[in-house]
């Protein structure tokens, strides 16, 4: 089944905003990218950082960050759903359950490197993986 939209979690969009394989889900294919409201809040708020990492200007990261085309969701989107999204990553990493709950609205699998992600209900892809199913298709 083709891959046309997928629900990103703060890791690899941070993974983008620098140049890393993540950017070619973008820049090489046709896939709608969704975003938790939450999780775009995490990334705007690690961009100075991944700078640092990376020996980037910090207004560059902060350009890529504005150019990635994305499609963010406030909380009252998937709302109905958080609750158990926490309760199911409560053992694990609570920040995901964002990610997991838009996932579980839209009916979309999860584009993490986040393996606390897996087994949740919703199919999830590394950058990896997500790139070799998009290459096949």
């Amino acid at each position: 089944m083709p891959i046309d939209a997928v629900v990103a979690d703060a890791n690899v969009l941070l993974a983008a905003v620098v140049g890393k394989a993540a950017l070619r889900v973008f820049t090489e294919f046709e896939v709608t990218v969704h975003v938790a409201e939450f999780n775009a809040a995490e990334v705007k708020e690690y961009l100075p950082h991944m700078a640092a990492k990376y020996a980037l200007a910090p207004e560059l990261v902060e350009v890529q960050w504005s150019l990635l085309p994305i499609h963010v969701h406030p909380s009252n989107e998937y709302g109905g759903r958080l609750d158990r999204a926490l309760a199911a990553l409560a053992a694990r990493d609570p920040e995901d359950a964002h990610a997991l709950a838009l996932a579980w609205e839209l009916g979309l699998p999860i584009w993490s490197n986040d393996r606390d992600l897996n087994a949740l209900g919703a199919e999830c892809f590394s950058t990896a993986r997500l790139l070799a199913a998009l290459e096949r298709e």
